[in-house]
């Protein structure tokens, strides 16, 4: 974990769904504690080597705090946690078996492209993100 960064996101910086939920998690991220990185960029990969976790064709968010290291709905409600009233409460989902849970992810995971579309390349963060992504 870099030092001064309390939690990391990892997601595919050419999905439209997932460069719409990094807007939607650091709106709701009120002490603005958790930090971005596309999955394809240097300092993703590394932290995917890092973690241990299959480096191509990860289709999910990662999610990386100092407790650990979660992927695919376990990344989705731990980040939820962090965020304002009322997303915490997505926690209780956590009692559905992982192998449910992650079944309903992967298949929105898989369609993702074909639903939300893709960019040619990588999300270019705004000026108000811009401070809140890890650098290579």
């Amino acid at each position: 974990m870099p030092k001064g960064v309390e939690s990391i996101v990892l997601f595919d910086g050419v999905c439209n769904l997932c460069n719409g939920a990094v807007r939607f998690i650091a709106k709701r991220d009120k002490r603005a504690s958790i930090r971005f990185a596309p999955l394809q960029s240097a300092v993703g990969q590394d932290l995917v080597t890092r973690h241990g976790l299959k480096s191509h064709g990860l289709r999910s968010l990662v999610y990386i705090e100092e407790e650990g290291c979660w992927v695919e709905s376990g990344a989705a409600l731990r980040i939820a946690r962090r965020l304002a009233w009322p997303w915490p409460l997505a926690m209780v989902f956590l009692v559905v078996p992982p192998f449910i849970r992650n079944a309903a992810y992967r298949v929105v995971a898989a369609h993702r492209y074909r639903w939300f579309g893709k960019r040619d390349t990588c999300m270019v963060p705004s000026p108000d993100l811009t401070s809140r992504f890890l650098q290579d």
